[in-house]
């Protein structure tokens, strides 16, 4: 399934962005966040080298509901909120892609990592703009899932090739070594290995071609 970085510039009226673009050399990175009937609520830890007026000021936004410091030290504090303007967590959701935490904004710029179909990846670049949210696509890939890629033993063979050293350089398993690890003829075991290796590296190099 292809997997996305994107480079966002939130806009300036979303309060983060605001406080963000006013405290540039604060770090804001969000650890957890949900949607709640029609705001969000989220978790945020703040760093920055002196906090106290980055965190009293989020207070004197609007579309902020609540705050509350949940820890506070010189450099650092861990705030939970809710807002009326959970752009990014709507624009994610209504598309059907989660939003992978943590994220870090630093001046109103965050990047984040999305996995999805290509068709949502697509709806996503379409709500994007519909938000009003400038955004650049840094890499796209096709990620390879293993583990559906493999049967069980494919997988449980690979696995205890690597554990074993088979594929260390300079090599400290060898073929007869890993057959006996693994309970099996050495020819059965070059014959398993030889597929699976395969499965993997078709895959891996037609995660290559789709790769932007």
């Amino acid at each position: 399934m292809p997997r996305a970085t994107l480079s966002i510039t939130l806009p300036e009226q979303v309060w983060v962005s605001d406080l963000s673009g006013r405290y540039p050399d604060a770090e804001f990175t969000v650890l957890a966040a949900m949607p709640a009937d029609e705001t969000g609520v989220g978790l945020v830890e703040i760093q920055a080298a002196d906090i106290e007026p980055v965190v009293t000021t989020i207070d004197e936004y609007d579309s902020v509901v609540s705050v509350t410091i949940l820890e506070a030290q010189p450099e650092r504090a861990l705030v939970q909120f809710e807002t009326t303007e959970p752009l990014l967590i709507l624009t994610l959701s209504e598309v059907g892609i989660p939003l992978e935490l943590p994220i870090t904004i630093v001046d109103s710029e965050v990047t984040v990592e999305v996995t999805a179909p290509r068709e949502n990846l697509s709806e996503l670049g379409e709500q994007l703009t519909q938000f009003g949210i400038p955004f650049d696509l840094v890499s796209i890939h096709q990620s390879i899932d293993t583990e559906s890629l493999l049967t069980d033993d494919q997988y449980a063979l690979l696995e205890t090739a690597v554990a074993e050293g088979y594929y260390d350089t300079p090599r400290t398993c060898t073929l007869t070594g890993l057959a006996e690890a693994v309970g099996l003829a050495k020819s059965t075991t070059s014959e398993k290995l030889h597929r699976a290796e395969g499965k993997v590296m078709k895959a891996f190099l037609a995660r290559d071609d789709a790769t932007v």
